[in-house]
């Protein structure tokens, strides 16, 4: 079976749907907010033409997602998958954030926890690449289950901490806490 990179995903409080063209100005309302990029790499990300590249690089991922609030369908973020690899059974989670309003965990946690069960019908391993600076999202995937791995370069960011979510150690455990 192939891994569908963008199915629709739907949790107690989010719904992933694919990224599309059309999802620009929604999405970049909420990217527009200097402080969700402040402990970031890029954190010029919040102006239109930086932002503009990632939309792009996110739509020619065929992996990205548009993040919903399930009860006022409010677009609220966004993620994707990326850098499938077959042969080593894994792949990686991750550019996503949330508007501020829906930071503390629980949106989060249900999104990655979504991501999680769909991502480990196919692989063995999920990473996330963070930047080092990146506090917040560091603390967001250990609260999750995810180890640190080691660190590496990453594709657009420079420098990133690697962290890992194993399928064989990913219990239930971790999903409640995903979520709480």
């Amino acid at each position: 079976m192939a891994f569908d990179l963008q199915p629709t995903l739907r949790g107690e409080l989010v719904e992933l749907r694919p990224l599309t063209a059309d999802d620009w100005d929604a999405l970049y309302a909420v990217a527009s907010d200097p402080l969700i990029w402040e402990q970031h790499p890029e954190p010029e990300r919040c102006q239109p033409d930086v932002f503009r590249r990632f939309f792009q690089g996110a739509l020619d991922s065929g992996g990205a997602f548009l993040v919903l609030d399930r009860e006022s369908l409010q677009v609220i973020g966004s993620t994707r998958y990326f850098g499938y690899n077959e042969a080593q059974s894994e792949i990686e989670i991750g550019w996503t954030f949330l508007a501020r309003s829906h930071w503390g965990g629980r949106y989060n946690g249900d999104m990655k926890r979504l991501m999680l069960r769909h991502a480990f019908q196919f692989v063995s391993r999920v990473l996330f690449m963070i930047g080092p600076k990146n506090i917040r999202s560091q603390k967001a995937v250990e609260r999750i289950g995810g180890t640190r791995s080691d660190s590496r370069p990453a594709r657009d960011i420079g420098d990133s901490v690697v962290f890992a979510i194993d399928r064989a150690t990913y219990t239930l455990r971790d999903e409640a806490r995903a979520t709480s």
